[in-house]
């Protein structure tokens, strides 16, 4: 009975907290869920707009995902619903498959939907949570502002009133709007000027007031009293009223190869940003913890369920998740009273957005996303990382280049090997003996206190010991043994940064050891964590070594050379310990 409870409240994380769900509880998650609702709206709307559908699909992606991640996701205060990031890629990504008509975009990008949720579904009874991490923050700081840049430059067009194509490349977006200057529509463009230049002077005045959905009700009453809708001002138009209805997404599985690349791309950053967001507001409550992988599973059943109900890519939004904590959300059940605003909407509300003009969103869109461009953060990294600000510029560069989807891939693949090429050259010390201490640390570092022995040679390796870097280490070890000259007698191996030795290593290390012996050097291994001693006993190593030869501190080894001291039995006990020593 336990263990089913337990597994339930696994799965549905909302059962932890309901049972004890009171009237304190109720007034905080009723206001920031009318709160989202509400911010939601233009919000929806707008990265709708993004990802190439319709307006109304930004409310049906606000719907029954938010109440799936209500009683599945382990944050309480996490906002799930569409986002700029994960729009924008659904857009790339379709985009490119130059469909024909709106209805096959449409069903291509629910089916889209569909396939992001398996994946992530998939990740999280895998325990892949973990898996996000391959995406380091140069990586992605260099991604989202190039994509911050991309969805301003494709926005544009409802600024300046003109047809523009959908594009992923700078160059092309470019390109189209300067050879389209000429048909710019000149009332448009000032009031889109004027709607921008009214966001950015709202927030300055606080923000916490509803911009976004000040600037729809400005602008509705605007095109209803003035008649701009005549005036060769853009409307959103008609807006189907009622809920979506339940239907199954239709199969692109004969071409579901060229599908996979932009689900598994949007899944994994959609969770990346869905995760960073939850661990920030998990800081601030500490009454329950987070589950990676449980909230990759939620995800993933958000947006599989989603698009049975025409909702397009989910995930948590900063924005709306910073309101709904701020609001007062103590649990979850903010996001099903948010849901019941949007259908609420849906159901009577939505003739009143007919005379929104698209500038009203284009200029809210525009807004928001510049805000996600960061430039203390490629400046710190060109002071104080030049090769992480490298891998930043190179991923922002391909981004606006050759694509987005493209573009994060290259970029996760260069930061991949910028890590092999550094564990390949890792760092390498010379110890010395820090004079009247036991502590042995780097020469260059403690140069005028440090003591160093004539006929011995003390090396730490801070990296384990494989393949990728068995040959440097060789050539490091000799140089220095050169450097030594005829005098040297020891050679002591500092392991303690060493914690793993790959077979291709041992074999190495089995050589090195012999080769010494023959020009009568002593080998001897110091600080070997438990799992690198059971390597050495697993291996053989410890044959042509010596158990005589491995010491648990550098002190024990160095005072074995110049003394030929006899370690005490619990010194033997410790440095000899493995649990490979029976195999």
């Amino acid at each position: 009975m336990h263990k089913t409870n337990r597994m339930l409240k696994r799965i549905f994380p909302f059962l932890t907290w309901i049972r004890t769900y009171n009237r304190s509880l109720l007034y905080g998650d009723l206001i920031a869920g009318i709160t989202v609702g509400i911010m939601l709206v233009p919000q929806g709307m707008a990265y709708a707009m993004i990802a190439g559908v319709p307006p109304i699909y930004g409310l049906y992606a606000a719907l029954v995902p938010q109440f799936v991640y209500a009683i599945t996701g382990t944050s309480r205060q996490l906002a799930v619903g569409p986002v700029a990031m994960d729009s924008l890629l659904v857009a790339a990504g379709i985009g490119a498959m130059q469909l024909s008509g709106e209805g096959a975009y449409i069903s291509a990008v629910i089916f889209l939907t569909l396939l992001i949720g398996l994946v992530q579904l998939l990740f999280g009874f895998l325990k892949m949570g973990a898996f996000v991490n391959f995406l380091s923050k140069p990586v992605i700081n260099g991604f989202t502002s190039a994509a911050a840049i991309l969805i301003g430059l494709g926005q544009l067009k409802h600024i300046l009133g003109i047809e523009l194509p959908q594009s992923g490349k700078i160059y092309v977006l470019l390109g189209s709007i300067f050879k389209n200057l000429s048909h710019v529509h000149l009332l448009t463009f000032v009031l889109g000027i004027f709607v921008i230049l009214l966001i950015i002077g709202l927030k300055k005045v606080s923000k916490k007031l509803p911009t976004p959905l000040f600037i729809v009700v400005l602008g509705i009453l605007g095109v209803v009293l003035f008649g701009l809708e005549g005036k060769g001002i853009h409307v959103v138009g008609e807006i189907p009223q009622g809920l979506p209805k339940f239907e199954l997404p239709v199969g692109h599985w004969d071409s579901i190869g060229k599908f996979l690349p932009i689900a598994l791309t949007v899944a994994l950053f959609g969770f990346m940003e869905s995760i960073s967001i939850a661990k920030t507001l998990e800081e601030k409550h500490p009454e329950y913890e987070l589950d990676a992988n449980q909230e990759l599973r939620a995800l993933g059943l958000s947006n599989i369920l989603g698009s049975f109900f025409q909702s397009f890519s989910v995930s948590g939004g900063f924005s709306r998740s910073a309101v709904n904590d701020e609001s007062g959300a103590k649990t979850s059940m903010s996001l099903v009273f948010s849901t019941l605003v949007i259908a609420a909407i849906l159901l009577f509300l939505t003739p009143l957005f007919h005379n929104l003009p698209t500038l009203a969103l284009g200029g809210i869109i525009i807004v928001s996303v510049f805000g996600l461009i960061d430039v203390k953060y490629p400046l710190f990294l060109w002071k104080n990382r030049k090769d992480e600000f490298l891998l930043l510029i190179a991923t922002f560069v391909m981004t606006l280049s050759i694509g987005l989807i493209e573009g994060i891939i290259l970029g996760v693949l260069i930061s991949l090997l910028l890590l092999v090429y550094r564990i390949s050259k890792p760092h390498v010390a010379i110890l010395g003996r820090i004079k009247g201490t036991d502590y042995f640390k780097n020469i260059t570092r403690f140069s005028e206190d440090v003591e160093v022995y004539e006929d011995t040679l003390i090396l730490r390796f801070d990296a384990q010991l494989y393949f990728g870097n068995k040959d440097y280490f060789k050539k490091q070890l000799y140089q220095e043994i050169r450097k030594k000259g005829p005098g040297l007698k020891f050679v002591i191996l500092n392991a303690e940064a060493i914690n793993y030795i790959d077979s291709s290593a041992t074999v190495l290390l089995e050589r090195i050891i012999l080769e010494l012996r023959e020009k009568n050097i002593q080998f001897l291994i110091a600080g070997a964590i438990g799992p690198t001693r059971d390597i050495l006993y697993s291996s053989g190593i410890i044959n042509i070594l010596g158990e005589e030869n491995l010491f648990v501190q550098t002190i024990d080894a160095v005072e074995c050379c110049t003394n030929h001291q006899e370690r005490s039995t619990i010194q033997k006990k410790v440095s000899l310990q493995s649990q490979k020593k029976s195999l």
